[in-house]
């Protein structure tokens, strides 16, 4: 006899959009969280002047429904990120104003990077969504790197280097890093590269007031203490055709069923008794998470406004490669949210934090101006250093992956489930495929616990 229906590893979105449909079904559910706060990849922090800040995953589209209807249950609140005038691209130490499309390139490099977008997008229609690795084309594919392709196909310079800094701005890892047909999955998961880079109509319009680690402390809230344990970190998972066993730092329970919610990198390194089939640990072993830096740099005033800019920068030239208006919705003080992504936060990472606060302040003056070499606060947040994340923005399948192994990402092992934003085939990667998937593997539980009679 079991004690609980369901044990839940991880109290971030996907675990605890996991639990709540399970316990408001009726089911016995606990969930387990190694960290000393729910959230996971979300994460805020408040500056000096007590303006509080998103330190994770911050921003929701329109498109991310799930994500979108989750707020609105909870009471909390939206508010649109400031995208008024003109933005800014420093390249070859030029730095362009634009108001239109072309993202401050020159006309044939603007040219060249639609052309391939137009390309790209045309792959991404052949991939299937639910199964990858059984798309017409997925063997080509999955044998390219994102790299190899770019280089294939043009010859622009100012075209890679504008690509170059897109993809780990997605991704926080580089072109050379993840197979093409990952990438291809990955922008049409998320209805394709305007929505994906793009603030009004795009992937960054809303953020929640007060930050988005807000919703998983509500759910964790209506779950109750009874529910979620902090400060619990699991060991192992021994399972079984009779249940499972989750073996924490607090001692044991036994479940019928287990739904794992981590990356999946930190998943593989979970001991589980019988080893995981060769399929699935074969999968966790290639996906490692991004590499990424956030930082947040705060101004008396939003002083780029008056100047009529919007805040929205790239730089092709500097290790931070790109920023965002990220003030109150007041406007009672400055906020610029930027990153150092992929191999540049790897470098970074290197640094004291004083090296990086001088490199971050040199990047936002060149891009903003004088007044952008006096900020009020700074603040960081290096995930790859967090040990129950070890990088952000989320997992990547490399070259072969997708193919040799995807079929694994999702597909329960015995009385195990996988939920978490990688094994969303919507959204995948953001806070609405995590919600996505909680749904999933709640209702994959559920109706195994219903045929079962075992609850």
């Amino acid at each position: 006899m079991t004690e609980i229906d369901v044990v839940v590893i991880g109290a971030g979105l996907a675990g605890l959009t996991a639990a709540r449909a399970l316990h408001a079904a009726g089911r016995r559910v606990r969930v387990l969280e190694a960290r000393d706060r729910v959230a996971g990849r979300n994460h805020g922090d408040t500056l000096s002047n007590g303006v509080p800040v998103e330190m994770g995953g911050q921003w929701i589209g329109q498109t991310q429904t799930e994500v979108l209807k989750l707020v609105e249950q909870l009471g909390l609140k939206t508010f649109a990120t400031y995208d008024n005038g003109e933005a800014v691209t420093l390249y070859n130490s030029t730095l362009t104003r634009y108001g239109d499309e072309t993202f401050g390139l020159s006309d044939a490099a603007a040219e060249e990077v639609g052309r391939l977008q137009a390309a790209l997008e045309a792959l991404a229609e052949t991939v299937s969504l639910s199964s990858p690795w059984a798309s017409a084309q997925a063997s080509e594919l999955d044998r390219q790197t994102v790299d190899e392709w770019f280089r294939t196909n043009t010859d622009n310079p100012e075209a890679l280097a504008f690509w170059d800094a897109v993809v780990p701005a997605l991704f926080s890892a580089e072109t050379a890093e993840m197979s093409l047909l990952h990438f291809l999955f990955y922008i049409k998961s998320a209805g394709m590269l305007d929505i994906l880079v793009g603030v009004t109509g795009g992937a960054q319009e809303l953020r929640v007031v007060g930050g988005t680690h807000q919703i998983s402390e509500r759910l964790a809230a209506e779950l109750g203490d009874d529910i979620v344990t902090l400060d619990a970190p699991v060991h192992a998972i021994t399972h079984g055709d009779d249940g499972v066993r989750v073996d924490f730092s607090r001692g044991s329970i036994t479940a019928a069923y287990a739904i794992v919610t981590i990356p999946p990198t930190l998943a593989g390194r979970l001991r589980y008794k019988p080893a995981l089939p060769a399929a699935r640990d074969g999968l966790t072993q290639q996906i490692p998470m991004g590499s990424v830096i956030k930082i947040q740099v705060a101004y008396s005033t939003p002083f780029w406004r008056d100047a009529g800019l919007s805040g929205f920068a790239f730089s092709l030239d500097d290790p931070l490669s790109i920023t965002l208006d990220n003030s109150p919705p007041d406007g009672s003080c400055g906020v610029i949210v930027a990153f150092f992504e992929g191999a540049h936060a790897r470098i970074a990472g290197r640094w004291s934090q004083e090296e990086r606060r001088a490199s971050a302040v040199a990047t936002l003056t060149k891009l903003f101006g004088t007044q952008a070499a006096d900020p009020i606060d700074y603040l960081e947040q290096n995930w790859m250093e967090e040990e129950y994340t070890r990088g952000c923005y989320g997992g990547r399948l490399g070259a072969g992956v997708w193919t040799q192994y995807g079929a694994a990402l999702s597909e329960p092992v015995g009385r195990i489930h996988w939920a978490g934003a990688e094994t969303s085939d919507v959204w995948n990667g953001y806070m609405d495929g995590a919600v996505r998937s909680g749904h999933r593997a709640a209702a994959e539980v559920g109706a195994r616990l219903d045929s079962r009679g075992e609850s």
